[in-house]
């Protein structure tokens, strides 16, 4: 059987345990982690944080994420999709790999799934690798992710830098 990605539910604050109960079971397994800079009275720490609160992404085939999700008592459900389960893309966790090594304290915004909104967006995008995913748009650089219904913005980052290199899919961008 063909494996594909999918995403399960888990408990809240519950993703790091299933991870690794997934990967106890030398099942492939991903759950992005956010850097966020949290600001106290007297210093600044870097905090870690699931990007996609309560959700895990499992490589594995139908059959099998549904008996993990009986197995394992952190897994509330599968994530389904007009009443299948949901099949995430493998270049959406490439890009989403990609992303979360490049850049720093991000946010997720909805995105409306439907094909027309999604043609338009690539129609009216001001830079694109690949004609894919990437946008930027004045200093915030943004991923869209149209099978989770999410755009992913990395926050304005100012470097001291005039140029920034980023890498998708084996082809470098250098923006200005």
């Amino acid at each position: 059987m063909q494996q594909n990605w999918y995403v399960v539910y888990t408990k809240p604050q519950c993703e790091r345990k299933v991870s690794l109960s997934l990967g106890k079971m030398r099942i492939q397994n991903f759950y992005p982690l956010n850097y966020k800079k949290s600001r106290s009275l007297f210093r600044s720490k870097i905090v870690h944080e699931p990007l996609f609160k309560s959700y895990v992404f499992v490589k594995t085939t139908h059959s099998e994420v549904i008996m993990l999700s009986e197995k394992i008592d952190d897994i509330l459900s599968i994530i389904y999709w007009k009443n299948n389960a949901a099949i995430i893309n493998d270049d959406e966790i490439f890009a989403i790999k990609e992303f979360i090594n490049n850049h720093h304290e991000i946010r997720l915004e909805k995105l409306q799934v439907n094909s027309n909104h999604y043609e338009n967006f690539m129609d009216s995008v001001s830079y694109t690798a690949d004609k894919k995913f990437f946008r930027i748009n004045n200093r915030a650089i943004t991923l869209n992710l149209p099978s989770l219904g999410v755009t992913m913005v990395s926050g304005t980052e100012v470097e001291n830098k005039m140029t920034k290199q980023i890498i998708f899919n084996n082809n470098e961008l250098l923006l200005q």
